[in-house]
């Protein structure tokens, strides 16, 4: 009879692994019934998978009172996608389309990438998983609804204010400086009037507007926030010193992403004369407009788009632009100063745009064979460093249930039942404690050197599959978007330091 040996096994059986969970929550305003919503929602992920033996909660994803039309808004939903593809997260649990997307195409484009990384996506109020091929279509249909409800909702909104602009009956929410609000009106604060009237005064005199801001922020520190540069400039353009009102001087676009800009004149604006009293005459302010046109020009002559990009190799001087008959030349300030004390002579304005034509279309030619594998290597780099965090987890559920205590605080005052001294005792006290604690998750979270250069050098690639052809002119935009600045070695040689940390170096 044969002899029968057994030999056990040496390798224990391997544990299921769990499924790694992130829940994304998003409200829309930061009213408080919505931050109610916003608690209600994490301690709701919270407790659905405390029990669970197939899932764990890796992450929640919360953003708090901001609009969901513009995805690059949100940043809570950024950080999310960055660790799926980072492999820490395998499915996400969220509300409904709607809180996750409020357009068709972000939508499908997230839901695409997602499931190319293996991650699925539950929508709770649909009852849609990504995990069935066949929900994309039920996807595109109901991203669909969303994006014209919130299309709906805008226009509605645009509609009432087109009316109110045309009655001349406008609400007023905010008041300029030098100005306060009184039951909808605007009333001269005499105080900061008084700076107004300094502000125009300084500017008519010749000050420019930088020094305008320093001045005005040693002498008045309380208000410093409003004497910034831009501040200087809106207060200088502002018509509600003289009494008047302009309206629809910025509108919103009617497709997503909505975006506010500027109208120059793409729809009609309103202008209602003496709707509260004055702090300037018409005649200064006037002057002050003819003067502010007058440096606008000036201005737009000196612009460029290498100012303050290029660098002197030799002393570390910023160059600065000159023009000598009908050329322009970029110098080193300190060469420009004294010969003697910086050798690297002037460079004409041309010839910094042609070596930068040339560096385009070497790397537009060449970019695969330079960019994607440098790509490659920092991807395969991250994952080997990779390692998760339980820390961070627990920091999001203390900042949740400090904040959650705010609220609370903030609904006992309402009613009567905190005094003024004790609330505010208490809110100083929370806040500080959740400062501290956003504080030590940033730490955590931010993305160390290697993210900010792999997302760089994504960028670049991305730019260049989008180019189609050779430059044969200078393109500003091409340059402002890849070049972060130029070294000039000598007046024969530059060198390109581009986004990602790359640097190239081209002839003259």
């Amino acid at each position: 009879m044969p002899t029968v040996t057994v030999i056990q096994p040496t390798i224990a059986e391997e544990k299921a692994v769990k499924i790694r969970c992130a829940a994304y929550c998003r409200v829309s305003s930061d009213s408080e019934d919505q931050l109610n919503s916003f608690m209600a929602q994490t301690r709701y992920y919270s407790q659905v998978f405390e029990d669970s033996e197939t899932e764990e909660l890796i992450d929640i994803y919360a953003d708090e009172g901001i609009t969901g039309t513009r995805e690059d808004k949100r940043d809570e939903f950024q950080r999310m996608l960055k660790d799926c593809r980072k492999g820490k997260i395998d499915r996400i649990y969220t509300k409904s389309i709607s809180r996750f997307a409020r357009n068709t195409r972000d939508c499908l484009k997230n839901v695409r990438e997602l499931k190319s990384l293996g991650i699925t996506i539950y929508f709770e109020k649909e009852n849609i998983d990504t995990a069935n091929m066949t929900d994309e279509m039920m996807i595109t249909i109901m991203g669909g609804l969303a994006q014209e409800e919130s299309t709906s909702i805008s226009k509605n909104i645009k509609w009432s204010y087109q009316k109110r602009f045309e009655k001349g009956t406008v609400n007023v929410f905010s008041a300029p400086f030098g100005y306060k609000l009184s039951n909808g009106s605007l009333i001269i604060n005499e105080t900061q009037a008084q700076i107004v009237k300094e502000i125009f005064e300084m500017f008519l005199n010749g000050i420019g507007y930088q020094r305008i801001s320093e001045i005005c922020q040693n002498k008045y520190s309380s208000y410093k926030d409003n004497f910034s540069y831009y501040g200087i400039r809106y207060i200088l353009s502002n018509e509600k010193y003289i009494g008047d009102s302009k309206y629809q001087k910025t509108f919103t676009t009617n497709t997503l992403p909505y975006r506010k800009l500027p109208n120059k004149g793409e729809l009609i604006q309103y202008y209602i004369q003496a709707t509260h009293k004055a702090i300037i005459s018409k005649e200064t302010f006037e002057k002050a407009q003819a003067l502010i046109e007058c440096r606008k020009h000036k201005n737009i002559l000196s612009e460029s788009p290498f100012s303050g990009k290029i660098i002197c190799a030799n002393c570390g001087t910023k160059y600065k632009r000159k023009c000598s008959g009908d050329k322009i030349y970029w110098v080193c300030r300190r060469h420009d100063n004294l010969a003697q004390l910086c050798t690297n002579k002037r460079i004409e304005e041309k010839f910094i745009r042609q070596s930068f034509i040339i560096l385009h279309n070497k790397l537009l030619f060449n970019y695969k064979q330079i960019l994607v594998p440098l790509q490659t290597s920092l991807q395969d780099l991250k994952l080997k460093k990779f390692s998760g965090n339980t820390n961070v987890m627990d920091i999001h559920k203390e900042i949740a249930k400090l904040k959650e205590q705010t609220h609370v605080l903030a609904r006992l005052k309402t009613k009567g039942f905190l005094d003024e001294a004790k609330f505010i005792e208490q809110t100083t006290e929370l806040t500080a404690k959740i400062n501290k604690l956003q504080s030590e998750l940033k730490k955590l979270t931010q993305s160390d050197d290697e993210d900010e250069t792999l997302e760089q050098i994504e960028m670049l690639i991305d730019f260049f599959e989008k180019r189609d052809n050779p430059i044969t002119e200078f393109e500003e935009l091409a340059f402002e978007s890849i070049v972060e600045k130029i070294v000039v070695i000598d007046q024969h040689e530059l060198e390109f330091h581009l986004i990602g940390g790359l640097k190239f170096k081209e002839n003259i």
